[in-house]
C-alpha cells in the first residue's frame, strides 16, 4: 500500500473531511519547520533576517514563488515569523507566470493549497518574448523576471520583494565570479532596486544550506518544480542542469568540501575579510581604482 492509500484511509477512518484533513497537514509541516528543522532552517532564517537588517517596521513585501523548494520553503518560513516573531511587516506571496505549461503550473497551484499559502497570481508573457532570443536567453528571462515581479509588487504598495537563494546559491556565485567573469564579487544578502525608487531586494534564505531545504521537503512529502523553463522543461526530474556553469560549479565545490568540509564557509567568508591593501584594483560605483594611485602616498 502505498503511502498516499495509507493516508487517505487513514482521514477515513479519524472521519475528516478532505479540508480537515489538509489543515492536519499544513499545521504538521509548520510544526517540522519550528521543530525538527528549527536549528538549520529556522534559526538560520531569523538570523539572516537580524544579521543584514532585512525587514523594517512597516515593510510591506512580496514573497516571490517561483514553485521551487526554496521559494514555497521561504513562504511557509514569512508566514511563521508573522505567527512566533515579527509582527510589524505585511507580506504578499506572490507568484508570476511566465507561461509556465499546464502541468507545472497546476503543480505551484497544488502545492499552495497544501501548504496553506494564500498566492497572489499574475500573468506574464516572458516565455514568449525569450523564445526569439538567440544568443543569451537565460540573462533576458531573468532580467524580464526581476523586472515584472518589482512592477508588479510595487503595484501592490510594496516596498521590498523577498527572494529564494540560499548559502550555496552564493558561495557558488563568488566562485563562478572568480572562474567566469574574473571578478571577485558575491550575491547581496540585499539590494537597492536601481530601477524601482524606493523598492529593495531581499534574501533571507541567505544562510541556509539547500541539503536542508531539501531535507524538509523530502521529510515532509513534499514535490516541488526544478526546472519549469519552457525551452529546458527536460530538466524538470533531474537534480541539476549538467551543462549549466552553475552546475559546474556546484559539482566542484562538493567534490572540494569532501575533502575538506571548511572549505564552504571559507568561499562565504572571503568576501567578508577582503583586505584591501593587497588588492591591485577595486572598483567602488562604478569607478575603478588602482593600488597605484597611492602606492606612494606615506
Amino acid at each position: 500500500m502505498d503511502t498516499n492509500t495509507l493516508e487517505t484511509n487513514q482521514i477515513n477512518e479519524a472521519g475528516l473531511t478532505e479540508e480537515d484533513a489538509r489543515n492536519v497537514r499544513i499545521r504538521e509541516i509548520e510544526r517540522s519547520i519550528i521543530k525538527k528543522f528549527r536549528k538549520p532552517v529556522w534559526r538560520r532564517f531569523t538570523k539572516a533576517i537580524n544579521e543584514y537588517e532585512l525587514i523594517k517596521d512597516g515593510d510591506k513585501i512580496a514573497v516571490c514563488i517561483s514553485g521551487g523548494k526554496d521559494s514555497m520553503l521561504m513562504a511557509k518560513l514569512f508566514q511563521e515569523l508573522a505567527r512566533h516573531g515579527k509582527k510589524n511587516f505585511e507580506v504578499v506571496f506572490l507568484v508570476m507566470n511566465p507561461g509556465y505549461n499546464e502541468a507545472n503550473y497546476q503543480l505551484i497551484l497544488e502545492n499552495s493549497r497544501t501548504l496553506g499559502i494564500p498566492i497572489t497570481v499574475f500573468q506574464s508573457e516572458i516565455f514568449d518574448v525569450v523564445a526569439g532570443e538567440e544568443s543569451s536567453p537565460c540573462y533576458l528571462c531573468a532580467r524580464m523576471r526581476r523586472g515584472y515581479l518589482y512592477s508588479r509588487a510595487k503595484e501592490l504598495g510594496c516596498n521590498k520583494i523577498a527572494l529564494g537563494h540560499h548559502y550555496d546559491d552564493v558561495i557558488e556565485t563568488i566562485l563562478m565570479g572568480m572562474l567566469y567573469g574574473a571578478q571577485i564579487q558575491t550575491m547581496m544578502p540585499k539590494l537597492h532596486s536601481t530601477n524601482f525608487e524606493g523598492m529593495e531586494l531581499i534574501r533571507p534564505m541567505y544562510l541556509i544550506r539547500e541539503e536542508d531545504i531539501i531535507h524538509w521537503a523530502n521529510y515532509n512529502g513534499l514535490r516541488f518544480l526544478r526546472c519549469a523553463c519552457r525551452f529546458t522543461e527536460q530538466c524538470a526530474d533531474e537534480e541539476t542542469d549538467k551543462s549549466s556553469k552553475r552546475a559546474e560549479v556546484k559539482e566542484l565545490i562538493h567534490n572540494l568540501a569532501q575533502k575538506d568540509p571548511v572549505i564552504e564557509f571559507n568561499i562565504f567568508k572571503s568576501v567578508e575579510n577582503v583586505n584591501v591593501n593587497t588588492v591591485v584594483a577595486y572598483k567602488k560605483d562604478g569607478v575603478k581604482h588602482h593600488f597605484l594611485e597611492t602606492y606612494d602616498e606615506i
